[in-house]
């Protein structure tokens, strides 16, 4: 252990030995330039040749006294910080006072990265305390329709034993029960994995002229069977547009707006249409208070609605945001309390 410390000691040493004199070489160059100068001059003024030897000697001597103090300093510095870098970094308030302006300067710049620094860990640890927090509340909810189906399945197992007609139309509910909860399984896994990509899909994006229609039918044909259990009719108008844009993240904004009508639709429709160049997804559901309506596609915010239905998670128009921003998109809301939702999707 001795031996690698002295090792270490010693290469400490020449590194700074080459480091002084590398930056003390121009002082050094002209101090013996001066000395060379003046003792030419007093040689060819008949001055006794060994009075100038003893004014060169006796120069130089204070010169390697001067240089030996301050490589001393300089040793003493660069040791201190070699040993305690990893605690300069976690503060960078214990660096040593500054010898001249470019040091100070260096000293500033190690402030403004250790600053930047702790916001970065900052943002860091706010990230993924956000992200736990999701992801405690994706398993809470998914365990409801898997305990659902556990139930449906131990019923139809049951109902297996005798058939008749009237169980015959009891199984036949139970497995379109265990289908629905089924669907809201892949919807949650869906949401949890969108999640996970929205911050990176620049990369994800591939974009394409697509039918409009297409992806509306596409969306509409995946809630076919909420929109016919619920009881509310679809009016969609075709739209006849061609959009440039990736169809994968386009219709995932469209199913997250229509399922979040469907969720707050008791009765009544959701029409799709083209209004202006603006697509139009209306809904007679239970509408968004006004005082809510600013702060809807911020991370997290439910609002009234959100409080009321425990299941919300506040994330859906959040996603819709962030991506809609990236396909360069503007989604806008307007709503009223008791009258519905029109969600407004308009091309940048």
């Amino acid at each position: 252990m001795r031996i690698k410390e002295k090792a270490k000691e010693r290469l400490l040493l020449q590194e700074s030995i080459c480091s002084f004199l590398k930056i003390r070489k121009v002082p050094i160059i002209i101090f013996t330039g001066i000395v060379v100068i003046f003792g030419i001059l007093f040689y060819l003024y008949d001055i006794p040749f060994d009075a100038i030897i003893y004014g060169c000697e006796l120069s130089f001597v204070w010169c390697a006294v001067c240089l030996f103090i301050d490589f001393y300093k300089y040793y003493k510095r660069h040791k201190l910080l070699h040993i305690n870098r990893e605690q300069f970094l976690d503060d960078a308030e214990q660096l040593p006072k500054h010898m001249d302006i470019i040091e100070y300067d260096y000293q500033e710049l190690a402030k403004e990265l250790y600053q930047a620094k702790q916001e970065l860990i900052s943002k860091n640890r706010i990230a993924k305390k956000e992200l736990l927090d999701y992801y405690g509340m994706w398993v809470h909810q998914i365990k409801t329709p898997i305990a659902a189906l556990d139930i449906l399945l131990q019923n139809t197992e049951q109902m297996l034993y005798q058939l008749d007609e009237k169980e015959m139309m009891q199984e036949t509910i139970s497995v379109s029960d265990m289908k629905m909860e089924l669907f809201k399984i892949e919807q949650y896994v869906e949401m949890a994995l969108n999640y996970l990509r929205v911050e990176d899909i620049s990369s994800d994006l591939v974009f394409k002229k697509h039918e409009l229609d297409d992806m509306v039918r596409q969306v509409i044909r995946k809630y076919a069977k909420i929109f016919i259990s619920k009881k509310i009719k679809m009016d969609f108008i075709p739209t006849k547009a061609c959009i440039v844009t990736d169809e994968k993240w386009f219709i995932f904004v469209l199913e997250q707006i229509i399922s979040n009508a469907l969720k707050y639709t008791k009765k009544g429709q959701i029409s799709i249409y083209m209004k202006e160049k603006a697509l139009v997804i209306e809904d007679t559901g239970i509408g968004i208070p006004a005082e809510d309506l600013p702060r809807i596609f911020e991370k997290g915010f439910t609002g009234y609605n959100g409080r009321e239905n425990k299941k919300s998670t506040g994330i859906g128009l959040y996603l819709c945001k962030n991506i809609m921003d990236k396909l360069q998109w503007i989604i806008t809301v307007d709503s009223k309390v008791g009258s519905g939702t029109k969600i407004y999707l308009t091309k940048m």
